[in-house]
């Protein structure tokens, strides 16, 4: 079968898990993992940030991020697409008791102007506006990308209104491969970022956040206390090393490959619409006369694994384990529809 249905399926490559079984661990809750720390201290580096933690999941570092930069009835400005919203199980409101005000931005992207019209006046009865998020790439909105000349006028104006600003960098690198866009340049804007190394880079579990030093310490308690403190974790933080290492450049692949499927299906008319494929992630409208669980039995049937994605709609995404052959298959199948 070839799996489409998430980045996250990827399994570790041969090379990867010699790579991980060669780790030297020790106990990171006790902060005595060397692997762990120099992992940490890479990424931190690379965005130019004075630390990094890492954590099993990029909800949890999301999950964190809205913690130590916001108060209980403090408000978070996303759009409604975003992952913290649609896809974290409300932790915002159950973890950091804050509440959330949605911009229904353009694919998952959200601009100075509209954040500006949505931060409330701050009357007593209304929470108090105090982190911004983003999200690079945005899965429901397609995989779509900010650029730098984006981001700017955000920070520009959080900085103004005194607001946090956190980067739900997910599929970040997705979005580098494609912009050419400096690491470095990214993380001068944002107070917290959250990078996933299990989807399209490879590794089987870890993401990490990055931020200040006073940032980090705090959020290793909320990561202790919600229950994310890990042992000999060095040998799942190896893999990062190895995907960070190994698996960035190749990313382009997946964009490429994600391109030359929705160029397909601009031209078919069982697709009633498609957003904009600019990185690894396919998603389409189904014509009213079809249903989504019809067209994926038809796609299985050939051999091909996605999801719906609500409203009618498929999601692919391509990744590590789908190869140019399995990309091309899957063209000519589609155009067979």
């Amino acid at each position: 079968m070839i799996n489409l249905v998430s980045d996250t399926l990827t399994k570790p490559t041969p090379d990867m898990l010699k790579y991980m079984m060669a780790a030297e661990v020790g106990d990171d809750v006790f902060g005595e993992d060397p692997t762990v720390n120099s992992l940490q201290d890479k990424i931190a580096k690379m965005f130019g940030k004075e630390g990094a933690l890492f954590c099993p999941a990029g909800t949890m570092t999301n999950q964190i991020a809205i913690k130590v930069n916001t108060n209980p009835i403090d408000d978070v400005i996303c759009d409604i697409d975003s992952h913290i919203y649609q896809s974290e199980t409300g932790g915002y409101a159950y973890n950091s008791g804050v509440g959330i005000t949605l911009i229904q931005g353009s694919n998952g992207k959200i601009s100075a102007p509209q954040i500006e019209n949505a931060i409330k006046p701050g009357h007593d009865w209304q929470p108090t506006p105090r982190l911004v998020v983003l999200e690079n790439t945005c899965n429901k909105g397609g995989g779509s990308i900010y650029r730098l000349n984006e981001i700017e006028p955000i920070y520009q104006l959080c900085k103004e209104r005194e607001l946090k600003l956190h980067l739900d960098g997910a599929r970040l690198f997705n979005a580098l491969v494609e912009t050419g866009e400096n690491t470095l340049d990214w993380g001068q804007y944002f107070d917290t970022i959250s990078l996933c190394m299990s989807k399209g880079l490879g590794a089987p579990v870890g993401s990490l956040l990055l931020g200040s030093h006073k940032t980090i310490s705090l959020a290793r308690r909320f990561r202790k206390v919600m229950g994310g403190g890990m042992r000999q974790v060095g040998y799942l933080a190896a893999a990062c090393h190895y995907a960070m290492d190994n698996h960035i450049v190749r990313l382009k692949d997946d964009n490429d490959r994600a391109k030359q499927i929705g160029d397909v299906i601009a031209k078919k008319s069982f697709a009633k619409s498609l957003k904009p494929v600019v990185t690894n992630i396919v998603i389409f409208e189904l014509d009213d006369e079809i249903k989504d669980i019809d067209f994926l039995n038809l796609l299985k049937s050939k051999g091909i694994l996605a999801v719906p994605f609500g409203g009618n709609t498929i999601r692919f995404v391509l990744h590590l384990d789908i190869t140019q052959k399995m990309c091309d298959e899957v063209c000519q199948i589609l155009k067979d529809f």
